[in-house]
């Protein structure tokens, strides 16, 4: 008798346990359905917020359409100090910027000089508008004592390559050198006028110590070349030492400063040293045969 009701005891318990068991489970999984619910609703109403937050306020800039004054204001503040920080970090480094240099590029020619004995020179010029260049005195004219004494050499004629052709030019203006390497090693030669974009000159240049400097050049005769520098110091004569690429045919060519302003020629270099370049700064008597453009 008393083994049957431990059993009886027994299966009651058992049958206890299953149940909250079960009943557990199925409340567990009501309370996990309700919490999803509640999930996918709080999901669907931030994805409505920011649908409807969009359509308020794109966050990006249409390609197309006017835009709003707002917009336009963000976007021109923002291009502003971009720009600043760029003409800033230019300036710091010593730099101008790649489209410019290349657009002064097409303001130089190669030069080319006969002398008497059919030999041909080469050098550099820098277009000035109107059919004018500024070269070399010593590209154009013999500076040598030999010039003058019977049977010396001469320069027979002056020519610039323009679009793969020489086209003859003829010496209108110099300065007194009777050497190279002179601060009146300069010359203004004319040919007619070419569709070269003319340069802007700038006499006033300092030439502050450490300044940076471009130069462009007909490089041993093989186009215009671009080489940088900086401002070394001037000479008793009147000359400014640089160490920018002085390679035979660069004379006569352009020394430019960041605003692409030609401010100087490279006249020649250091005997031996391809580097220690010596530059002719621009000076208002070397234009006083040039016509001012627009008059």
């Amino acid at each position: 008798m008393k083994h049957r009701r431990w059993a009886l005891a027994a299966c009651a318990g058992v049958v206890t346990a299953v149940s909250f068991f079960v009943f557990g489970t199925m409340y567990a999984g009501h309370l996990d359905a309700a919490s999803s619910a509640s999930y996918d609703a709080k999901l669907r109403a931030f994805r409505n917020e920011v649908a409807s937050a969009l359509e308020r306020e794109p966050l990006a800039v249409p390609t197309t359409g006017t835009g709003s004054d707002t917009t336009d204001t963000r976007l021109s503040d923002r291009a502003e100090l971009v720009n600043e920080i760029k003409d800033q970090l230019r300036r710091e480094m010593g730099l101008m910027p790649v489209s410019l240099l290349r657009e002064r590029r097409a303001s130089f020619v190669e030069l080319h000089s006969y002398d008497s004995t059919g030999e041909r020179s080469y050098g550099t010029a820098g277009y000035l508008g109107q059919g004018y260049f500024i070269t070399v005195k010593h590209a154009v004219v013999a500076l040598s004592d030999d010039a003058a004494s019977p049977g010396g050499r001469t320069i027979a004629s002056v020519k610039v390559v323009y679009k793969g052709r020489e086209i003859p030019a003829t010496v209108v203006d110099s300065g007194t050198a009777r050497m190279e390497v002179d601060p009146g090693d300069w010359a203004i030669i004319r040919t007619r006028d070419l569709d070269l974009p003319a340069l802007s000159v700038d006499p006033a240049f300092a030439y502050e110590f450490a300044e940076p400097i471009f130069r462009l050049g007909n490089d041993y005769s093989k186009g215009i070349v671009a080489s940088t520098g900086y401002v070394g110091q001037r000479t008793e004569a009147g000359l400014v030492t640089c160490l920018t690429d002085g390679h035979p045919g660069v004379s006569g060519g352009g020394v430019l400063d960041q605003r692409g302003m030609l401010v100087g020629i490279p006249i020649g270099r250091m005997q031996g040293d391809y580097r220690f370049s010596f530059i002719l700064p621009i000076r208002p008597e070397m234009l006083r045969k040039v016509p001012v453009r627009g008059a």
